[in-house]
């Protein structure tokens, strides 16, 4: 489930542009530069320790499957690990393993990225390997149809046999009318058992392109010794035409929905309703910002709206929060939950979030509120500023939404921009909308 206040690269973004205040001094203070086949490369000097961190993200995501085709991006993320012309099935793990490093991978619904962690000497050995499998990947059915029951398992774990993760997938197809974020990124399982050799090969040739690309070298470098090794082994691939992306929008919602999943394995009921916002990329802009300031003072912890009301005073629920998320190239959402106590019921939990929401319509925010929301955003995770993969992460995510650079290191200003009227302006823009979406997970009863 995606209960989450804030996207990920943005929360460990506010903790690390904290410290650029006051004066707005350059934090990660990346050096990019753009090779002629289109890639982009941004670099981000750390120097405590003797590691790097090297990835990198293709702008294509779940989001941009052919219709039918369900789960055909991450599917293809298992499958880069393969072999290509130059290295055997298998041998991509093998080298990052026998030179100390880690490695992973991730599909989101909007990018797909790959990562390797090492000692910064053997960074020109992951570029060499990662620029291999851009161009040269090499698909068998020895290889597509062991993978393709692994990602069956990992659906029936994370879909299949959690309740979480079943009703979270209804929700989202409830959700979205038109706007293929309405599709799991997992894929459908008849889709998935469709998809050929062909499919996937079609695919990696339309997306996996230099200029379809940004690689994040953070960590122990310096763009003087990057630039080198990023010319020598990227800069060979040549550009490619794009395929045109549709320009997904969703029609005016006239109804709200209502999503119930039981199972048997449910323990504590819990409740949630969701509304289509702005994200960055679909703006305004002023309300993208106030709304990170509305998510925390409704849900952000145990001095929020909700928490203080649901849990403290009424003492009917367990938890009780609220998040957003703007980080996405189609609409945002932003959603209230809650969990009620045992013995308590799930429709007052209900019921007092909605009067919340109704009290905050009619009386907005206070001052005080919009400055202590303020404060504690730019005050998060200050820990993350020492990571070397955190960097890499952020602005790469961030890069692939269609933000800048400018506009992540510039988020402090942004951020203390927001004020009341900007605030109770996004809450209505937000929650007086049609098209809502309450999910409601029940334990299933047995006789």
């Amino acid at each position: 489930m995606r209960i989450k206040t804030f996207p990920l690269w943005f929360v460990a973004a506010m903790a690390i542009l904290a410290f650029s205040l006051p004066g707005h001094a350059a934090v990660f203070n990346p050096k990019s530069f753009t090779l002629k086949n289109g890639l982009q490369v941004v670099v981000i000097s750390n120097h405590r320790a003797p590691v790097v961190t090297h990835m990198i993200y293709y702008k294509v995501g779940a989001m941009d499957e052919p219709p039918g085709k369900s789960g055909i991006a991450h599917y293809l993320e298992h499958l880069m690990f393969k072999g290509t012309k130059t290295l055997k099935p298998g041998e991509f793990s093998a080298t990052v393993a026998r030179n100390g490093g880690q490695e992973n991978a991730f599909t989101s619904q909007d990018y797909t990225g790959y990562y390797q962690s090492v000692a910064s000497d053997r960074l020109e050995e992951m570029m060499k390997i990662e620029a291999d499998r851009m161009t040269n990947l090499v698909l068998s059915n020895e290889a597509i149809e062991p993978e393709r029951k692994v990602v069956a398992e990992e659906r029936r774990s994370r879909i299949e046999n959690n309740p979480s993760g079943k009703l979270n997938e209804q929700a989202d197809a409830a959700q979205y009318m038109n706007h293929p974020y309405r599709i799991p990124i997992i894929g459908w399982d008849h889709e998935v058992n469709a998809l050929t050799r062909e499919d996937l090969l079609t695919f990696y040739r339309a997306w996996y392109a230099p200029n379809n690309a940004v690689l994040v070298v953070s960590g122990d470098v310096t763009v003087d010794s990057v630039r080198p090794l990023a010319e020598k082994y990227y800069g060979v691939i040549p550009a490619r035409a794009l395929p045109k992306r549709p320009e997904w929008r969703e029609p005016p919602q006239s109804a709200d929905r209502r999503v119930t999943y039981k199972h048997k394995q449910v323990r504590q009921p819990t409740w949630s309703r969701r509304y289509l916002a702005p994200s960055y990329a679909t703006g305004p802009a002023e309300h993208t910002y106030a709304l990170q300031v509305l998510a925390q003072i409704l849900g952000g912890g145990s001095t929020s709206r909700l928490y203080k009301t649901l849990a403290v005073e009424e003492k009917v629920a367990a938890s009780a929060g609220a998040w957003y998320d703007a980080d996405a190239r189609g609409p945002g959402q932003f959603s209230l939950y809650g969990s009620p106590r045992p013995g308590q019921k799930l429709e007052d939990v209900e019921a007092l979030a909605e009067k919340e929401i109704a009290r905050l319509l009619k009386d907005g925010v206070t001052a005080q509120e919009v400055k202590d929301a303020v404060q504690r955003l730019q005050d998060a995770a200050i820990f993350a500023r020492d990571s070397v993969s955190g960097p890499a992460r952020i602005i790469g995510s961030a890069l692939m939404v269609g933000m800048t650079i400018e506009q992540v290191e510039n988020w402090p200003e942004q951020i203390g921009a927001v004020t009341v009227d900007t605030v109770n302006a996004a809450a209505k823009a937000v929650f007086s909308q049609t098209g809502t979406v309450t999910a409601v997970l029940l334990p299933e009863k047995t006789s």
